[in-house]
């Protein structure tokens, strides 16, 4: 019974709140307020809707990256070449003794202006990127951080391995889908993210 009561009273109050609400037809609206109120919004047949999609890389899966095989192209960054050389490591041997395939190592105009930069304590750095085995990227943009120029080429082009020991940069890659990792631990090399097809030869 109480329910009831309960209904009843709230029915009460909305009929008295739409009593409240002024009438299209009511004297103290205005012509133009009236015909905002009684005329329903068209909607425009004539406007298309377009819904952009943006083409979604096929690298993005590792199952369908072709860009991903031997031989490896693999981006070198400033501590890992620091890493490679405290721990007694030929870069370019090792890196196909974890991939058990030919690995191409390139070096950007940003690391190696970078390891120009921390001075004659790492001559021996130096030393080793201007192989003739480590090929050389052109950078075409502005500044000189390595971090931002190595994620903005694997965010472009998803062929590339990145090879560093930085935890910030390793983060950022992380985050781009379709792109492996190779860092110096335990006094090898290894590969993390590595395509379904290659893992069995970089777990071996």
């Amino acid at each position: 019974m109480a329910r009831k009561n309960q209904i009843k009273r709230m029915q009460k109050q909305r009929s008295a709140l739409l009593k409240r609400m002024i009438k299209p037809t009511d004297k103290r609206l205005k012509p133009e307020d009236r015909a905002k109120t009684t005329e329903p919004k068209k909607k425009s047949t004539d406007e298309l809707k377009t819904i952009e999609r943006t083409q979604v890389s096929s690298a993005m899966f590792f199952q369908y990256n072709t860009q991903l095989g031997p031989p490896y192209h693999i981006l070198v960054d400033t501590n890992f070449v620091n890493f490679s050389i405290k721990n007694k490591l030929d870069i370019i041997k090792t890196m196909m003794d974890c991939l058990y395939a030919k690995c191409i190592p390139y070096i950007t105009d940003c690391v190696q202006a970078e390891l120009e930069k921390l001075g004659p304590k790492y001559k021996l750095a130096l030393r080793i990127i201007k192989d003739s085995r480590f090929e050389r990227l052109p950078c075409m943009h502005r500044g000189t951080y390595a971090d931002d120029c190595l994620v903005q080429r694997v965010t472009q082009h998803k062929c590339y391995i990145v090879a560093t020991n930085d935890k910030d940069l390793k983060r950022r890659i992380r985050k781009i889908p379709g792109v492996p990792i190779m860092n110096v631990a335990l006094n090898r090399y290894v590969i993390e993210r590595m395509p379904d097809a290659f893992e069995p030869m970089a777990k071996k």
